[in-house]
């Protein structure tokens, strides 16, 4: 250790229990050692392709989060993803509509909600961090043919907490196959879908920033999400409204602890 390196209490706690659980599974794994050498040229391959993220979020990241907040009050958090930018444009101007070009494509969606602490109060100028993909499975700055912030938007709920915001139906898609992630998925048999979800981020002085995503019945992947990020608390009706979609979600926020 050098002379001005601080220890870490708590990277030496957690790695110590890893430590723990590790030897336990290679107990029960019993895997050879040509089975490791092939997981670490896996895992640096994952590495390389810059897709750490990418598997982290598809089968790691939902385990953490019903470990976590499984049976704390309010809405559920869901995946954060790969494909989060932070700053997004300021929406400023009424009614709220997420930046996006003039010819999008994609069914017009109306997406309302309220959001509230665990007791009920509105919370009034909580900043609502919205993104979402395009009408071809893609989202703006990986892999879509659109500009940087396309469909990623921030507002703010008025004084009881509600929000309302002009976007495009979103649709389910497939994530990267073409690396060690599908690698993986064919190992183990997996498809690569995810079914049709609205990401959004909600922060708010004195609450826990709250980053969950918002699903729609009906979809044929909710059963089988490749993420396993789909909770039934997060599920919503779609409602055909002649010239446009429009769906509704509360959200419950907990107070910092």
């Amino acid at each position: 250790m050098t002379q001005n390196a601080t220890k870490n209490e708590r990277v030496v706690e957690i790695f110590d229990i890893f430590k723990k659980h590790l030897v336990k599974f290679l107990e029960e794994a019993q895997p050879n050692h040509e089975e490791y050498t092939e997981f670490v040229k896996w895992a640096d391959r994952l590495g390389r392709a810059g897709e750490l993220p990418l598997y982290m979020d598809v089968f790691v990241e939902t385990h953490v989060l019903r470990t976590v907040y499984g049976d704390k009050p309010g809405t559920e958090p869901s995946l954060l993803g790969p494909f989060y930018l932070e700053n997004a444009p300021l929406v400023t101007e009424k009614p709220y509509k997420l930046p996006m070009r003039e010819d999008e494509k994609g069914e017009k969606l109306i997406f309302k909600g309220q959001v509230t602490d665990v007791d009920g109060k509105p919370l009034a100028n909580t900043l609502v961090d919205f993104w979402q993909d395009d009408a071809n499975g893609d989202y703006s700055s990986f892999g879509a043919d659109a500009p940087p912030y396309n469909l990623r938007g921030r507002f703010y709920t008025d004084d009881q907490g509600y929000f309302e915001v002009e976007t495009i139906e979103p649709i389910p898609y497939k994530i990267p196959t073409e690396g060690p992630t599908g690698e993986f998925l064919d190992f183990i048999d997996q498809h690569p879908y995810r079914p049709a979800h609205l990401h959004i981020k909600f922060d708010q002085e004195g609450y826990e920033s709250l980053i969950t995503q918002v699903f729609f019945s009906g979809d044929k992947w909710l059963e089988s999400d490749v993420a396993d990020g789909v909770r039934n608390s997060l599920m919503t009706d779609l409602h055909d409204r002649g010239d446009h979609k429009e769906a509704r979600l509360d959200f419950v926020m907990r107070k910092d602890q």
